[in-house]
């Protein structure tokens, strides 16, 4: 069964619903068939059906009919007024009155004139129920006058003169239309230089010679009697320029003759209408037609515009060459100064039009007819406006109610009849008439109390077919009053169905909008009201959709040649499948060479008309689906080889069923260039919002050449076209023209919607606006609202432009707000936006962080604990807690705190404790604590302080081994720089090396913590010795400092080598230079340290490694490497190469002093400001402020070449 899908309407209370949808036929009611039998049980008031126009204009050479149908129950009996008076049909023998019917027939066409019978006419229909009266017909016949008989005199004038023809026409009615010919009844042609005006008269702007003629004839066509009268020709002669010299030259002298000049250029001047400015009133709903007519030379030109106001896009159009500008529809909103404008090279002019805009009266809600059972209350309404406002009156049975019978469930409110507990005796049919001087309505409307049990109108057991997917709609027409409740329920004992799958019409109509497999099954409605309850059954069968699975494909082919198309469907089974070929939406050539076998399309021996597009139609009773491919013919091609190249652009774009929201766009596909066409690319341009930039639209199948495109409101929408092969991509396509789609309003509200502060006492409610394609219309902006969260105000709102941002003022500080922003334009409003959360804006934390306590972890670690600050208190958003923490002197906290560097480590979050590392032992600290928002920090917490326990000291600044002698060595040093704590004692290991650069036994002395200086004795001479050297605290032994030195080899005064850094020596000098056996022992002593030198630059070139290295790292004193406290926390390291022998050729600088490098605070080395952070457990997640540069190391290796001594010393 063919379904068709009915308007949801609002449901409305049981006495004012339209019953009477299924017992009566009203013009206003939806046309639905009558049950018959429904028609014998019940009664209803009568209703005018048809009637003739108000304004009712006859042709006297006809009978004159008067219409006046109505229906009722029973039927009901008509009687006739005329000019207020009762019309006696049956006193004149001309009048008749069709039985059944109140419609006259007056026969004047046998004897009689219809003058006789001019009048206003008003048909009454009574019955039992009541009596229903027509509108006032105005009964008049159409008149076509002739001509006043007149004598024209011929019109002679200069060329470039102005000329205005005079029609006037008789008073005809209706009123003639008004054209001019000549006596072949041709039109006169007109331009914007000649041209009839709206009271038909002929305007000339300026004439010219061809305008000289004899027959100028206004004819005038009165429609009603299609007769045509025509005025006396009018003969116009115009002198051109040689015939006015001519003339001159008979008249003037020679000196005047050449004085004289045809007419001049002049600036326009109106003919029509007079003066400056002038008047038009016009009833809205009608056309208004403004006119303007100029004269000068060279022809003027019209231009309107509308002051303080622009013209209606739609409405507005221009006629008779811009001379006159009509508005369709008028309405209030028109009203205003229209200005024209007449303009050529000379000057210009303007004329003001004030036009106001009257009303006769119309509908706003006109009175609809009412069933009501006894008891039951209801309403009538009448409401109409106008301008001036109508007056409403009533009428009850065509009587004024003033003057009616009296009800007692009956009370008049102005423009709203009011019932309560209506009786039968209340049925009547009552008249509401709104009139002001520009004309009156009158409707019609019944009262109908009745007393019915439920019925059920559908036939039993309907059987409704529906494909899957697809809506459906099952029928139960049904009455009763008071008005029945309908249910419907599924199955034999299914529940009742609900609106949240369902849709529940008011008629009773059930819709599945979306019917699936399992919505097969019978249905059951059921209606009740109080005096009784009536179900019916029907059924429901969901179909599969029929689907083609194969299409037909695009196809080339030669001339002469078999082409096929394939079409494979499938369908639900059980309904019958038709297939059907066409060929361009036509039926197939009735020719032999097509062959349609199943699914197949042939054709044989293919001729150029046979190019064109082949659909196959599938269809079954309840659905149809097509699909189309294009066949396309070409000659055979001779031998050259094939070109291949990207597609050629398509062309011949066409728009069509444009419609708003989507239009279909198609194109023919350019030469493919041997290489077939897989898909078309279609690209849009918004000249209004993006002129320039064209957007992907959509893709289609190289098959297609229509698409159907969705669009959006508000578009100035232009499409091109690109073909794509396996080569690549086409030209684009030419534009296409234009297509500006209708406003509406914003489909989608701003986004990125936030509320923040920036200002304690404010809320900066911000968001991404709409794009001009977003906006679906002219006029757009943005409804800001705004609640603040828990509290007892309503929602505040204000509409902004088209801007980002609205700050709110005077708004409590850190409070939650609800936010939204909605869209709208000059349409309407946008969806209902989202609400999202905001606060106002934050102040700096008024409290500080209480019960600060500090628990000292070890020597370089504490951990800080204190109270959170309230919520209320921070006044913001919670960034967390920030500790400053310094080094300070015991005593001077206060005295000195400007010029103190403090550290800050910053703990994310509602933390309540944290880790401060990094401290130096043996230190006396301070700290407070401050709650961070995002406006800033609070106040700080009162100072806490507390002192680091001692920790193992640095390594002593430096070590120098000075005054070397045959079996002794003095040592000087500087205490550690970083003590951390109170040094008990130096420990001074040390070891001999001997020739084999092997490691002798370690010797390890304690030293006071109180020396700086230390002398070892009973050395062995020419020995070198390694020392290792390093403080003591009661927390344990520091880093070590390293160093090598080698006494002197006798007291003769030879200096020892400088080993490693440059070592000085001091040596006792004896004057044995003038003895022949030193003499003779330094010269081999040189020969040999030749020998050696050359021996050192080859290995030091080759990069060799003193293998006094190798032994010492395989000899490293254990005892000697750095300490590390035993719970894991920060220790102290010295450098690597603190622990190495010298290598061979260094040198140590000549004090013997050696730097250590600066790598104990390393945690510190990483600071960086305010950033360090720590997480809750105390491990370091950012830096500390202040950051130190590490000094330079110095190396221990020299690249200066060693000195014949070293070499020697080296080999001792």
């Amino acid at each position: 069964m063919q379904l068709k899908i009915m308007p949801k309407k609002k449901r409305l209370p049981a006495g004012r619903v339209a019953l009477i949808l299924f017992l009566c036929q009203m013009i206003s009611a939806l046309e639905v068939p009558l049950d018959p039998k429904l028609l014998e049980d019940l009664v209803q008031p009568p209703t005018i059906t048809q009637q003739s126009p108000k304004d009712y204009i006859i042709d006297p050479r006809e009978n004159i009919v008067i219409q006046c149908e109505a229906k009722g129950k029973p039927p009901p009996s008509f009687s006739w007024t005329r000019n207020g008076t009762h019309f006696d049909i049956d006193k004149d023998p001309l009048v008749t009155m069709k039985p059944g019917s109140g419609t006259l027939t007056i026969n004047i066409m046998s004897e009689g004139k219809a003058e006789t019978y001019e009048g206003v006419y008003q048909c009454t229909a009574r019955n039992e129920r009541g009596a229903a009266i027509s509108n006032n017909i105005v009964v008049r016949p159409s008149r076509s006058p002739l001509w006043t008989k007149e004598k024209l005199e011929p019109i002679t004038l200069r060329n470039g003169q102005s000329l205005v023809l005079p029609c006037r026409p008789p008073l005809g009615l209706p009123p003639p239309i008004i054209f001019w010919m000549d006596n072949s009844f041709q039109r006169l042609p007109q331009s914007e230089r000649v041209s009839q005006g709206l009271n038909g008269d002929l305007y000339f702007s300026n004439v010219l010679p061809e305008d000289t003629r004899e027959d100028y004839i206004c004819y005038a066509r009165f429609n009603h009697t299609q007769t045509i009268q025509q005025k006396q020709p009018i003969s116009v002669k115009v002198i051109s320029v040689d015939e006015l010299n001519d003339t001159i030259a008979a008249n003037l002298s020679d000196t005047e003759f050449y004085s004289a000049k045809p007419n001049r250029e002049r600036p326009p001047t109106f003919l029509t209408p007079e003066g400056n400015t002038s008047n038009k009133e016009e009833l809205r709903g009608n056309v208004l037609s403004l006119e303007c007519i100029a004269e000068g030379l060279p022809t003027p030109v019209i231009y309107w515009i509308k002051e303080d106001g622009t013209l209606p896009t739609n409405r507005t159009f221009y006629r008779n060459f811009k001379k006159t500008l009509q508005i369709i529809q008028v309405s209030e909103a028109d009203s205003g100064n229209y200005q024209c404008i007449a303009k050529n090279a000379l000057g210009a002019i303007h004329h003001t039009i004030s036009v106001t805009v009257k009303a006769a009266p119309y509908w706003i809600l006109a009175p609809q007819n009412l069933v009501l059972s006894p008891g039951e209350d209801g309403s009538l309404i009448c409401r109409a406006n106008g301008n001036p406002k109508p007056r409403i009156s009533w009428l009850s049975n065509g009587v004024p109610i003033e003057i009616a019978p009296d009800d007692p469930s009956r009370k008049i409110d102005g423009d709203t009849i009011i019932f309560s507990n209506v009786q039968e005796r209340s049925s009547a049919v009552y008249q509401c008439n709104a009139s002001n001087e520009y004309g009156y309505l009158l409707a019609n409307a019944f009262v109908n109390v009745l007393a019915e049990p439920p019925r059920i109108l559908t036939s039993a057991n309907t059987l409704y077919q529906v494909i899957a997917n697809r809506p459906a709609l099952l029928d139960c027409a049904f009455f009763g009053s008071p008005l029945p409740t309908i249910e419907w329920f599924k199955g034999a004992k299914g529940s009742a169905l609900r609106d949240d799958i369902y849709v529940l019409h008011e008629n009773g109509t059930l819709e599945i909008p979306v019917a699936q497999k399992d919505s097969t099954g019978t249905y059951t409605c059921v209606a009740r009201n109080k005096l009784g309850m009536a179900k019916n059954e029907v059924h429901l069968e969901i179909k599969d959709p029929t689907r083609i699975i194969k299409q037909p494909e695009y196809a080339v082919v030669q001339r002469g040649s078999t082409v096929s198309f394939e079409c494979k469907v499938k369908h639900d089974h059980t309904l019958t499948l038709t297939i059907t070929w066409l060929k361009d939406n036509g039926e197939l050539p009735s020719d032999g060479r097509f062959t349609v076998d199943k699914d197949h399309l042939e054709v044989a021996d293919v001729r150029d008309s046979d190019g064109g597009a082949y659909t196959c139609v599938a269809n079954t009773t309840l659905d149809m689906v097509s699909a189309s491919a294009v066949l396309s013919v070409v000659a055979p091609t001779p031998t050259p080889a094939p070109i291949y190249d990207v597609p050629n652009p398509p062309f011949d774009l066409e728009l069509t069923d444009q419609l708003d929201k989507s239009v279909q766009l198609s194109w023919t596909p350019g030469d493919d260039n041997n290489s077939p066409i897989t898909k078309f690319i279609i690209e849009y341009e918004d000249a209004m919002h993006e002129a320039g930039l064209w957007r992907h639209q959509t893709e289609v199948s190289g098959m297609q050449t229509t698409a159907q495109l969705k669009l959006s409101p508000y578009v100035n929408y232009s499409f091109r076209v690109m073909a794509v092969n396996s080569l690549g991509r086409s030209l684009p396509s030419e534009p296409s023209e234009q297509y500006l789609t209708k406003a509406a309003e914003p489909d989608t509200n701003p986004t990125a919607v936030e509320g923040l502060g920036s200002e304690p006492d404010n809320l900066v409610i911000t968001w991404k606006p709409l794009n001009g394609f977003e906006s679906n219309g002219p006029g757009l902006q943005y409804k800001v609202s705004w609640l603040q969260k828990d509290g007892d105000d309503e929602w505040a709102s204000v509409v902004v432009a088209n801007v980002s941002k609205y700050i709110v003022s005077g708004t409590p500080t850190f409070v939650p707000y609800l936010i939204k922003v909605q869209a709208l334009n000059d349409v309407g409003f946008a969806p209902e936006p989202a609400v999202v959360m905001g606060h106002s804006g934050e102040d700096l934390p008024m409290v500080a962080p209480g019960n600060v306590r500090v628990n000292v972890v070890n020597s370089t670690l504490a951990e800080v604990h204190w109270d959170p600050v309230p919520l209320k208190s921070i006044r913001g958003h919670l960034q967390g807690y920030r500790i400053y923490y310094w080094k300070a002197q015991e005593g001077s906290l206060k005295r000195n705190r400007r010029h103190i560097e403090k550290k800050i480590l910053t703990f994310q979050g509602n933390k309540t404790h944290g880790m401060l590392p990094g401290l130096e032992p043996f230190s006396h600290y301070a700290l407070n604590v401050r709650v961070v928002n995002g406006k800033g920090e609070g106040p700080a917490s009162p100072d806490r302080v507390f002192n680091t326990p001692e920790g193992v000291p640095s390594a002593p600044s430096s070590l120098k081994i000075i005054n070397p002698t045959l079996d002794s060595l003095t040592l000087e040093w500087d205490p550690p720089s970083r003590p951390n704590g109170i040094l008990t004692e130096y420990t001074l290991k040390y070891q001999p090396i001997n020739s084999t650069h092997e490691l002798g036994p370690l010797v390890d002395l304690k030293i006071p913590a109180n020396k700086t200086r230390w002398t070892l004795k009973n050395l062995n001479f020419s020995t070198r010795y390694k020392f290792y050297f390093y403080a003591q605290t009661a927390a344990g032994s520091g880093s070590q400092i390293t160093e090598e030195a080698v006494t002197t080899v006798d007291e003769a005064g030879i200096l020892p080598p400088d080993v490693g850094a440059g070592k000085a020596m001091a040596s006792r000098q004896v004057d044995i230079a003038t003895q022949g056996w030193f003499i003779g022992l330094m010269c081999a002593v040189a020969l040999l340290i030749l020998i050696l030198l050359i021996v050192c630059f080859i290995r030091r070139n080759k990069g060799g490694k003193y293998p006094v290295k190798e032994k010492e790292d395989a000899h490293a004193d254990p005892e000697i490497q750095p300490m590390k406290e035993d719970d894991g926390t920060f220790g102290e390291y010295s450098d690597a190469e603190d622990h190495k022998p010298l290598k061979k050729g260094s040198r140590t600088p000549s004090d013997r002093t050696v730097k250590k490098e600066d790598s104990d605070d390393s945690l510190v080395d990483y600071g960086e400001g305010v950033n360090g952070q720590f997480n809750e457990d105390g491990s370091f997640i950012g830096q500390y402020s202040g950051k130190k540069e590490k000094e330079p190391a110095e190396g221990n290796e020299s690249s200066e070449a060693p000195s014949p001594v070293n070499a020697m010393n080296s080999f001792v």
